[in-house]
């Protein structure tokens, strides 16, 4: 029997609600197409957030392995993130935080600590409804704030995963409770097609759907990837055995890059239907004026740059992957293409290292934990120090450079980090003090947002444009400041440090073209509307070394002739 709304429903929210599943396969995007409906709603005016609810029992991806789960991503609140926060912040501008991120592990911690206190009175603590509740508080806590008027939670995993059953149940509780235009569910499926039988297939995606509805749950949206365009028959077919309207079958075609799927949103008229359905005001029009801008230099370049990321999970592009859009939005900044050249710092050594880097026009160190490949970004470091190549290392990035410029500069034999050799005879990276107490590895490292002060008159002050900057961070080790005046004095200098721990920041050679290293992360900070500052100003010394080896060249060719 169908309820009785104003019976039983509770007043309007605050903000309208969205969630996004997903069906038949992972890695459809669902975290793109969240991103992408946010933008375009954004442009129309609205204040949008996006969050992410992540089935695994992890409490965060913290502790997760870079080839299990890709990068972990950082907020300014010092929260160990979903990577697809990252697609949040670069398309909407806006900053993430703690409440936009949740796990079942999350979830559960909470749930038994409360237990363990006595909260629940005795009663039996069940996934119905103790787990549900609190996983409804944290999917709504986000719209009660007032900030926001839309508010798009994306559900991890695929409809079917039995991890992921509590999610969907408290998403069916939520719309039964709120009023019956304060929520919206678009599903993203795949349309396989099959070349032998010249046809899209849409059995999955209607088994899909099918399992959705058998969890009381009913998609108002369906938006379908796929490979070719679908037909005016296919959308009809869709929409009547998956019980959505004809206009609310949206095609999710293959595009060249992740900037470009708003814009096909907006083309299936998403945001129009959204609104819509939602009873939202749909008069004011979209504004997308600089995204459309940032698309055209994208997809007309002046120029190629190659830069050398040199890591040790470059087989997972996703571990590297704020960083591979940073150089997107600074390449975009210079007018210019980013070649990104994958090397694998294990497989790097004196023999091959310029073979390995001699003809790129610039070389990024990345950041990660342990032994493995640190010798090979040492070598690395060690040859574009010596030849004149801009550097730019990140985290273990500029730990790695402070070690061979000890050891080769300094002649200071076997310098190192202490996490890689704890009886090092000249620890140049130590770790940092508090940290030496600390046991659990979840949640427990320098995390989250720190200001830093520049060095007027410094390559870090000129390329951000002023000395008072703040930054992400992740790491527990540091500079060793018991070295700094041996480091100065022979050309490499701190030009940024913490004014209240006075902890190192930024390291930089003057004497170089461009060398330059931070211990935080300035990749999380990079977006479409403001690419950051140190990979524009990588970019712009890449494109300058690349002009003037061409010079070289040029005049080395008419000397000849």
């Amino acid at each position: 029997m169908q309820r009785d709304v104003r019976t039983f429903a509770k007043p309007s929210a605050m903000a309208k609600y969205i969630f996004v599943t997903g069906g038949v396969t992972s890695s459809l995007g669902k975290g793109i197409f969240a991103a992408s409906l946010a933008k375009l709603l954004q442009s129309r005016g609205y204040r949008v957030t996006i969050q992410k609810f992540d089935p695994y029992i992890n409490v965060d991806p913290g502790t997760l392995n870079p080839y299990e789960h890709g990068e972990c991503y950082v907020t300014e609140d010092g929260a160990e993130t979903d990577l697809d926060l990252g697609h949040y912040e670069r398309f909407l501008n806006v900053p993430t935080s703690q409440a936009n991120n949740v796990t079942t592990g999350r979830v559960y911690q909470y749930v038994i600590s409360k237990e363990r206190e006595g909260a629940y009175l005795g009663k039996t603590v069940q996934v119905i409804p103790h787990i549900t509740d609190e996983i409804k508080r944290r999917m709504l806590l986000l719209g009660e704030t007032g900030e926001y008027d839309i508010v798009i939670t994306e559900i991890g995993g695929t409809i079917g995963d039995i991890e992921a059953q509590p999610f969907i149940e408290t998403v069916r509780q939520i719309r039964w409770e709120l009023e019956e235009h304060d929520t919206l569910i678009c599903h993203l499926t795949l349309l396989p097609y099959l070349k032998s039988a010249k046809e899209i297939k849409t059995k999955p995606t209607q088994h899909s759907v099918k399992e959705l509805q058998a969890l009381g749950v009913m998609p108002d949206i369906l938006v379908c990837r796929t490979e070719m365009p679908l037909s005016d028959e296919l959308r009809k077919k869709l929409a009547l055995f998956c019980n959505v309207e004809r206009g609310s079958v949206i095609q999710a075609l293959d595009v060249d890059t992740i900037y470009e799927v708003p814009l096909e949103m907006q083309k299936e008229n998403l945001d129009t239907t959204v609104l819509r359905k939602l009873h939202l005001p749909g008069d004011k029009p979209s504004d997308l004026t600089k995204w459309n801008e940032f698309l055209h230099t994208l997809r007309n370049p002046r120029d190629t740059v190659r830069i050398g990321l040199v890591g040790k999970y470059i087989e997972l592009q996703d571990a590297y992957k704020s960083i591979h859009e940073a150089f997107i939005h600074a390449g975009v900044a210079n007018q210019v293409k980013v070649q990104v050249e994958p090397i694998h710092s294990e497989y790097i050594d004196e023999e091959n290292v310029a073979e390995k880097l001699g003809q790129l026009h610039a070389v990024l160190v990345a950041p990660g934990f342990g032994h493995r490949g640190v010798e090979g970004k040492i070598t690395a470091i060690r040859y574009v120090r010596e030849n004149g190549i801009p550097f730019f290392g990140i985290c273990l990035g500029l730990q790695c450079a402070v070690i061979e410029f000890a050891r080769n500069v300094l002649g200071m034999k076997n310098a190192h980090s202490t996490e890689m050799d704890p009886d090092t005879p000249h620890p140049v990276i130590d770790m940092m003090e508090e940290q030496k107490k600390i046991v659990n590895k979840g949640g427990t490292m320098r995390l989250g947002a720190y200001r830093c002060e520049l060095q007027s008159g410094s390559l870090a002050a000129s390329l951000y444009g002023t000395t008072q900057i703040s930054e992400r961070h992740r790491h527990r080790y540091e500079f060793n400041n018991r070295y700094m005046t041996q480091f100065e004095e022979a050309g490499m200098t701190a030009s940024g440090r913490n004014p209240d721990s006075g902890l190192v920041e930024v390291m930089e050679i003057p004497a170089h073209p461009f060398f330059i290293g931070v211990q935080y992360h300035p990749e999380l900070k990079s977006t479409v509307e403001n690419p950051h500052p140190l990979f524009v100003g990588l970019v712009r010394a890449a494109l300058e070394r690349k002009k003037k080896v061409a010079g070289i060249d040029l005049l080395a060719t008419v000397r000849s002739a």
